[in-house]
């Protein structure tokens, strides 16, 4: 499986926590049910990729506020994230997870960060999803290359 399809994967799992994020309590237990259930979906992921896919919803919920912030801070006035759809949304949180908090040594390029989300949100989201996400996503990269 590829990267690509691994990123994928790890997008079905943050929706489907968009609706079914548990409380306090039960967090973790809804963390592993969703990441058991994308991962058994019956494409064949890699032991490599598995650890890739759960490094990034573990990673995305666990700075789940400060991402939330990036990208509301990035919307246009009047825009809340409750607005944004739920792809868009989950996209935006996967990417700036992965161009601000990725702690591996070998982070993902943020050009190819970008294109990888556009690429999800034009499969899953609505024909202006791409362009949207495009939109955001090169305004937090400008914001954090000045």
């Amino acid at each position: 499986m590829s990267r690509t399809l691994a990123r994928e994967v790890a997008f079905k799992a943050l929706f489907q926590l968009d609706f079914n994020h548990g409380d306090n309590d039960t967090r973790d237990l809804y963390e592993e049910l969703a990441l058991e259930t994308v991962l058994n979906e019956g494409r064949k992921v890699s032991e490599g990729n598995q650890v890739y896919v759960c490094k990034v919803v573990k990673g995305t919920r666990a700075h789940l506020a400060d991402i939330d912030a990036i990208i509301a801070a990035h919307l246009k006035q009047g825009w809340t994230l409750a607005r944004i759809a739920s792809v868009d949304r989950n996209v935006l949180r996967l990417a700036v997870f992965e161009m601000k908090f990725d702690p591996s040594d070998n982070p993902v390029p943020v050009g190819v960060v970008i294109n990888e989300a556009v690429e999800l949100a034009k499969k899953y989201g609505t024909d202006d999803s791409g362009r949207f996400i495009n939109g955001i996503l090169n305004n937090i990269a400008k914001a954090t290359a000045t």
